[in-house]
């Protein structure tokens, strides 16, 4: 976990679980892993743990960490959290009752936003009239193909205050995608040895969808293929120079 972050739609992450499982497309170059390879041979206790090679890869083993709950309560001013940078709480393999937990602190510390981001959208459906939701926290699934459309209708029935997607890294066109009941957007082409190109016309598209649907966009950064020319914000394709919050954001 670490105080501060360089994701730039959030402040700070909490990781009280550490590891995950390739599961669609948007996987394939997965940061996380890559870097808790580094971890592990680095020494670092919390990434020693390798999951399945088909899968997963060394220190990257789903890992629940008790003693990473009392984190937040030691942060004394507010930030918004991005929970699980390395992980997905809603793994199949983290149990509810360690779920409840991670929620009953972030209902514990109002003070903090708390975001929580997944792709096993089925599983968060399933379990989120078992969960106390509250008002600092925002739920959000991964959308990076029309293949992964599913994954709203099933956030859609989630109680957050705030739903969000994170298109990224983007991978083609989301014809078809409704933002009925989802507040915030995040958009991003993938970054990385390999990265696969976004077209500049699927970020365009998201951003008017978004502004149509009265939902607010955020456009992260364009990727690797666009980091020569379109490196920072400001010299983003200007209708692409947005990054926005939902109005229900605590604060800025």
């Amino acid at each position: 976990m670490s105080d501060r972050s360089s994701i730039e739609w959030t402040e700070a992450t909490w990781n009280p679980t550490t590891g995950c499982d390739r599961v669609s497309s948007g996987c394939d170059n997965c940061y996380a892993l890559t870097l808790a390879k580094r971890l592990k041979a680095m020494g670092s206790a919390k990434y020693q743990n390798d999951g399945d090679p088909r899968t997963s890869g060394p220190g990257f083993g789903l890992t629940v960490h008790a003693d990473a709950l009392s984190v937040p309560y030691g942060w004394k001013s507010p930030r918004t959290v991005f929970v699980n940078s390395m992980s997905d709480l809603f793994h199949a393999r983290v149990p509810l009752d360690f779920v409840r937990r991670v929620f009953e602190v972030m209902a514990d510390t109002p003070q903090h936003t708390y975001q929580v981001l997944t792709k096993r959208a089925r599983r968060l459906r399933q379990v989120a009239d078992r969960l106390e939701w509250p008002e600092n926290v925002w739920m959000g699934v991964s959308v990076e193909t029309a293949k992964e459309l599913p994954r709203v209708d099933d956030l859609r029935r989630v109680p957050a205050a705030v739903r969000f997607l994170s298109c990224e890294p983007l991978l083609g066109p989301l014809d078809g995608l409704d933002l009925d009941g989802i507040g915030w957007v995040i958009i991003g082409g993938e970054s990385g040895p390999g990265a696969r190109p976004m077209d500049l016309v699927w970020a365009t598209d998201l951003v008017e969808l978004s502004r149509e649907a009265g939902c607010a966009p955020f456009v992260k950064q364009l990727g690797s293929r666009w980091s020569g020319s379109h490196k920072d914000i400001e010299t983003f394709p200007a209708d692409l120079r947005v990054r926005e919050y939902p109005a229900e954001r605590a604060y800025a």
